[in-house]
């Protein structure tokens, strides 16, 4: 699942530590999630879109909803 997370935050002015303080996670999961090796749960999905007054589905996106190019 790609996100927006990292993009949020920076124009927030905000450290991947500031952001975990605020979320209440660990600066590492915020770390995971930006590079997407973690999928954050629904609960801290909503947080995030809620934190930076952004609707979820324009933080997170689905792979699926990627159009596949073509060779």
């Amino acid at each position: 699942m790609r996100n927006e997370v990292a993009e949020l935050r920076t124009r927030a002015g905000l450290s991947q530590g500031a952001l975990a303080a605020q979320l209440g996670v660990s600066r590492q999961t915020v770390n995971a999630i930006e590079n997407g090796r973690y999928d954050p749960s629904l609960p801290l999905a909503l947080r995030i879109g809620r934190l930076f007054r952004t609707p979820v589905e324009e933080v997170f996106h689905d792979d699926a909803d990627v159009p596949a190019t073509r060779g």
